[in-house]
Parts: structure tokens; C-alpha cells; sequence
């Protein structure tokens, strides 16, 4: 008998989120062979997202399909009361989903398009040859060899695949829990944003409208949480809050919980392997949002990468040439976290308030309308620094790094 014959693809993707079908879909339209593997064994599970796609990564994928709530504008709180409304009905500023179906569908232009996929299975090492890598993957009953050019982690912000080829860490590491409640009282199309140390140190907490539900969650760094739980600041929210009346007929029907990995890590890509979203640490500074920039990840590097397959060079020299592909979205996100260390997570709460007393004016609120974007909030910040005098003084800190990058 002779030896077993040795699977290859041109590439594996470890991860069927939708960054890794969004990436395997991409791969397959450029004729590569894909196999996407999976640890799960359904797609769209655990949910550790609050659920948010912008238009822009909306644009990219047919996925209406999945949406819970379209959300046209926001009221902002600051830590003592001070609300400012932005938006308008006529322009979508994001999409509530229902990030299982969003999740499946995507994984499924991938399969649909010739990818395949391995679900309850995983990686346990990766080894790299002159002209291929070779995955060894467990599923429950058995392991098996894999050879491909290249190897892609789209495996969260806990990468698998991050860790055992050594390739850093990102340069943020938030955490995020929410609930799903019945019963909350809040506007149609508009979420609630809520600021304060007592419920979200540094950052923010949300409500965001979910069909007939409501997710409400928060994000903050370990080190600001001065040893409260996050759940005990949604408590706080809440029951505790100047604003617990919206939350007194809620009833929780779920929890999720999860890291939110921001700051691009040195090298995303090295010798036969490539790290796209959580896993490279592309989430959002402002938001935490993740699918966006993974997508905007995916359309950049896949060009190249595909060539590089074809002529079979994916040395470490070439991935790194690569990668730089990646700076100019590096730096957009190093001057959001800019602004952000400066408008919200470098504030005090007495800071914040008088942040909200200069949002609040209509002539401001009027700037934001125009200007304020989800994705990038560089050129809001821009025109405020520019058009605004209070605001001079309270971003200097600010300044050079959104004006200069």
C-alpha cells in the first residue's frame, strides 16, 4: 500500500469569522484554492460583538438580509447629564445585525465561490518548508498533515496563530461585555452612548437598538477599571445611574464578554503566514469595531499576496514588503486613538462635561452632522480643532499626532 497522498491548498485560514470568509471569498476570486478551518461547530458562535456594521463594510458584502435595526443618529451623555442628539433619518450611519446570520452569510460566499470548510477542527502546529507550510490539524477523532503557500490567521483576538509563530502582541488590549435585554426604552434608529468612570472608565457605554432587543454594553482597559468587575459597572448603569428609568422594565435574556485587540502589531506578515483583523489587532480605537478594518486589510493585501503565490515567493523578505502596504491604515488608526485619548479616554469626568457643553451648541452639533463619521472621525476632529476655540485648548495633547500622523 502506498503512502497516503498529502492534501494541498494554495492557502488555509484559520478562522470562519467574517473576516476569514470575507478573505477566503476574495482568495477564491482570484482562483486560489482555500480551506478554511474552524474550531466551532457552527459559524456566528460564541457572539462577542455588539453587532455593528458600517456602511462601508455593508457596501462590500449583500448582507441586508441580516439587519436587526438601521441606526441614523445617537444621543450622547456626558457624566453629568449634558445629552447631545446627532443624525438625521435620511442617512444611515451604521447597521444593527444579527452578526450570526451576518457571519454565516459571509463564510458562505466563500464556500459557495469553491472554498471549503472544516468545522470543530484546529491548528496545533504550523511548520514552514523551502516551498510550502504545513498545518497539522485535530479534529475530534483524528489529526491531519496540510500543506499550503501560505497560512492566515483570522483566529480573534486570542490568535492561535499569533502565538505560536511569535508575532507580537497588539498595542491595546480593551475588554468589552454586554447584555441583550427586552424592555429597554429607547428611540427607533438611535442608539445611546453613556460616559462616566463609574460606568465605563476611559470609554463608553452603549444601547444599541437589535430588532425587538437591546444590547447594552461597555468597553474599557483593565488598568482604568480600579478592580470593578465590567459587570459590576453595567450594574451601575443600570440601576445606579441618573439614567436607570430607561433600564427599569429590562429583563436580560443573554451575556457575552471578550477582548477588543486595537493597535496593529509590528508585523502582520512573515514567512508564509498573514494575520488579518482581531488577530493582527486592527479593531477600531474609537469603537472597537473589527470588520470594517479587516475588510479594508483583506482588500489591500490580497492583490499581492495572490501574486506572490503565483510566482511561489512568499518569503520573509516579500511579506514584509507586503506589509507595509498596511502603514497608511496603521497611521489613520493611531491618529483616531489620538483623538479618542483625547476628547474621551484621557478626560476627566468634569473634562467630559465641558467637552458636551461645546457638542451641545447647535452650531457645533451642526459641524458633527456633517462632518462626524463612524469610520474615520479624523476629519470631524480636524474641523473642531480648526473651527472650535474651546476645543484647542482642550486637545492639544491631541494636536499634533491627528494633524501630523
Amino acid at each position: 500500500m502506498g503512502a497516503p497522498s498529502v492534501e494541498f491548498y494554495d492557502v488555509v485560514i484559520i478562522g470562519a469569522g467574517p473576516i476569514g470568509g470575507y478573505l477566503g471569498w476574495k482568495l477564491r476570486k482570484q482562483g486560489h484554492s482555500v480551506l478554511i478551518v474552524e474550531e466551532h461547530s457552527e459559524i456566528g458562535r460564541p457572539f462577542q460583538c455588539a453587532g455593528l456594521i458600517n456602511p462601508g463594510a455593508m457596501d462590500r458584502v449583500p448582507m441586508k438580509e441580516s439587519v436587526l435595526s438601521p441606526i441614523w443618529g445617537a444621543r450622547i451623555n456626558s457624566p453629568n447629564g449634558i445629552t447631545v442628539d446627532i443624525g438625521s433619518s435620511d442617512r444611515i450611519r451604521t447597521w444593527s445585525v444579527c452578526r450570526k446570520k451576518f457571519d454565516e452569510g459571509v463564510v458562505k460566499l466563500a464556500i459557495d465561490s469553491g472554498a471549503e470548510l472544516l468545522l470543530e477542527s484546529r491548528p496545533i502546529s504550523i511548520t514552514n518548508f523551502d516551498d510550502y507550510a504545513e498545518v497539522v490539524i485535530k479534529s475530534r477523532n483524528s489529526e491531519r498533515k496540510i500543506r499550503c503557500a501560505l497560512v492566515c490567521g483570522c483566529d480573534g483576538a486570542h490568535s492561535w496563530v499569533r502565538r505560536y509563530m511569535r508575532m507580537g502582541r497588539p498595542k491595546e488590549m480593551m475588554i468589552g461585555y454586554q447584555v441583550e435585554v427586552t424592555g429597554y426604552r429607547n428611540e427607533s434608529g438611535k442608539l445611546d452612548m453613556f460616559t462616566g468612570s463609574d460606568i465605563a472608565p476611559g470609554f463608553f457605554a452603549w444601547a444599541i437598538p437589535s430588532g425587538d432587543t437591546t444590547r447594552i454594553g461597555m468597553w474599557s482597559k483593565a488598568e482604568l477599571l480600579s478592580g470593578k468587575s465590567c459587570e459590576m459597572l453595567i450594574s451601575n448603569l443600570m440601576n445606579d445611574s441618573m439614567w436607570k428609568s430607561r433600564f427599569q422594565n429590562c429583563t436580560i435574556i443573554g451575556r457575552f464578554g471578550g477582548p477588543v485587540p486595537s493597535g496593529l502589531i509590528k508585523n502582520p506578515l512573515k514567512e508564509r503566514v498573514a494575520l488579518f483583523g482581531d488577530a493582527s489587532g486592527s479593531c477600531k480605537p474609537t469603537t472597537g469595531g473589527g470588520i470594517g478594518t479587516g475588510f479594508d486589510q483583506v482588500d489591500i493585501l490580497v492583490p499581492r499576496l495572490s501574486e506572490s503565490i503565483a510566482k511561489g515567493d512568499l518569503s520573509e523578505e516579500t511579506m514584509l514588503k507586503i506589509s507595509k502596504l498596511l502603514d497608511p491604515l496603521r497611521r489613520k488608526l493611531e491618529r483616531i486613538r489620538a483623538l479618542r485619548n483625547a476628547f474621551l479616554t484621557g478626560a476627566s469626568d468634569d473634562e467630559l462635561d465641558e467637552v458636551f457643553k461645546v457638542w451641545s451648541r447647535p452650531d457645533v452639533t451642526e459641524i458633527i452632522n456633517q462632518s462626524g463619521e463612524i469610520d474615520n472621525p479624523i476629519p470631524l476632529g480636524l474641523r473642531l480643532l480648526k473651527e472650535v476655540p474651546e476645543f484647542r485648548s482642550l486637545a492639544t495633547r491631541a494636536a499634533v499626532a491627528v494633524i501630523w500622523g
